[in-house]
């Protein structure tokens, strides 16, 4: 028997004392990010949130085995954003869809989600009419021209069937009653409602393809509304791509079971936990500028060392930088260079490297760990 099957669907239950602590440590994690992160000013808080909605992107694709160039998903996010980054490339019509949708749930996240909107993420995501070489029907349900919906593995002939969703003479109905769920004022804590949702939409699985990557989405927005931001600066879809067994497990697990949602909960707020463990990780680059920065500004440069310190902190900067390098850039002379090198190493800004002589070169202090232990 299927969860969907249970008499008692989709009235879920959870035991809420044995959540309490993870919830509790979820959203003061949350919160200590959130505020670390709104001190650093504008402008990093949006390199931040673009770095951070790339790879929600790129690992909720790479979930459902479609790998996505991470360089077009990024021009695309800065490109709708309107923030100015170096190297902006076009990108391809699947990377386009996607990341409307992704922006359009977190962007917009206080609007409702009306079956309108979740058809044109739909229409969004498959522009061709097309999944793979498949015709689907797009920007509608699922239809009983389909057939059953399956998750299925293995050979032919020896099939294992991971799960089957509701039929979809029932997918009206069951829609309905989810959006209405997700609209409604309750008791249920926002981040509890993320993992709520999360396991609910893709249960009713009401589109031919999608579903998953939909999914996602909808746990951001809803991830939004409890952090009261549209900016994100950790990625959930980077921390199920990481465990991706273990979330394909959990989810068999749990639509083979009751709607006692307990277990599934409890692995989503771990998941939710280590994914703001992680943020770490993802948002160092733009914690180590905004902290040299502050450093840096309590005796500012001057125009030409400020360039070049910027160049330097960009990802595609290659090598160290010299004493011809550094009068390239700026356009001044070699002498007019040196001095402001010298300048900037008597600060600590600059480190100068190993290798003597025609050769001396300098590079940035190390990127030392500068994110405040979520863990």
């Amino acid at each position: 028997m299927w969860i969907h099957e249970h008499q008692n669907w989709p009235n879920f239950t959870w035991n809420a004392e044995a959540l309490a602590f993870k919830l509790a440590d979820i959203r003061y994690r949350q919160g200590r990010l959130l505020g670390r992160m709104q001190g650093l000013g504008f402008a990093f808080q949006r390199e931040a949130s673009l770095s951070t909605l790339t790879n929600d992107v790129v690992k909720s694709s790479a979930i459902e085995g479609e790998n996505l160039n991470p360089e077009e998903v990024r021009s695309s996010i800065a490109r709708r954003l309107r923030i100015e980054i170096a190297g902006l490339i076009p990108a391809s019509r699947n990377v386009e869809g996607i990341v409307e949708i992704m922006l359009d749930a977190t962007q917009q996240f206080s609007k409702p989600l009306t079956k309108d909107r979740l058809l044109d993420w739909h229409a969004a995501l498959f522009p061709t009419g097309r999944s793979g070489m498949h015709k689907i029907t797009v920007g509608g349900w699922r239809t009983v021209d389909a057939g059953p919906m399956q998750v299925v593995s293995g050979p032919i002939g020896k099939e294992k069937v991971h799960f089957e969703a509701p039929r979809a003479d029932r997918l009206e109905k069951e829609m309905d009653a989810f959006l209405a769920w997700l609209a409604a004022a309750n008791e249920t804590d926002p981040v509890m409602k993320a993992g709520i949702a999360h396991l609910w939409f893709i249960t009713i699985h009401p589109f031919e393809d999608g579903n998953g990557r939909i999914a996602r989405a909808i746990g951001d927005m809803a991830l939004a509304r409890a952090d009261g931001t549209p900016d994100r600066f950790y990625s959930v879809s980077s921390q199920i791509e990481a465990e991706r067994k273990q979330y394909y497990d959990q989810l068999e697990a749990q639509q083979r079971a009751t709607p006692d949602i307990t277990s599934w909960l409890s692995w989503f707020l771990g998941c939710l936990g280590r994914a703001i463990c992680n943020a770490e990780t993802t948002l160092g680059h733009v914690l180590f500028k905004a902290q040299l920065w502050d450093t840096i500004n309590q005796k500012p440069v001057n125009d030409r060392q400020r360039q070049v310190i910027n160049r330097m902190l960009e990802d595609d900067f290659e090598g160290f930088i010299n004493t011809s390098k550094y009068a390239k850039l700026t356009k001044c002379s070699n002498d007019t260079a040196l001095r402001d090198i010298q300048e900037l190493k008597e600060r600590g800004i600059l480190i100068q490297n190993s290798s003597g002589g025609r050769s001396t070169s300098y590079r940035l202090p190390d990127k030392n760990k500068v994110f405040v232990e979520y863990c």
